[in-house]
């Protein structure tokens, strides 16, 4: 367990401890409904891009090992979550 860090090994010694409690299956049915919908892509968009942006974010994306979509998805969740500011 030397990749975890000290918080996740803080969450499994608390766990390993029985400090935990279940919230019930109600609570279990709704937090799985919205890890469900928060990993459904159910909205399509098309953009216009121009040839050097689109070779170089298929650059970007090879580099990253991949597909340039799911960098292009990437993109747009870090700059609607804060973590990716605009010039």
């Amino acid at each position: 367990m030397d990749y975890l860090d000290k918080e996740e090994k803080e969450i499994i010694e608390s766990y390993e401890q029985e400090e935990w409690v279940s919230s019930g299956s109600e609570k279990r049915k709704e937090i799985e409904e919205a890890a469900k919908q928060s990993t459904l892509k159910n909205k399509r968009i098309n953009i216009r891009l121009t040839e050097k942006d689109y070779r170089d974010i298929q650059v970007k994306a090879m580099e990253e090992g991949i597909p340039y979509q799911t960098l292009i998805l990437s993109i747009i969740h870090k700059y609607n979550k804060g973590e990716l500011k605009s010039s």
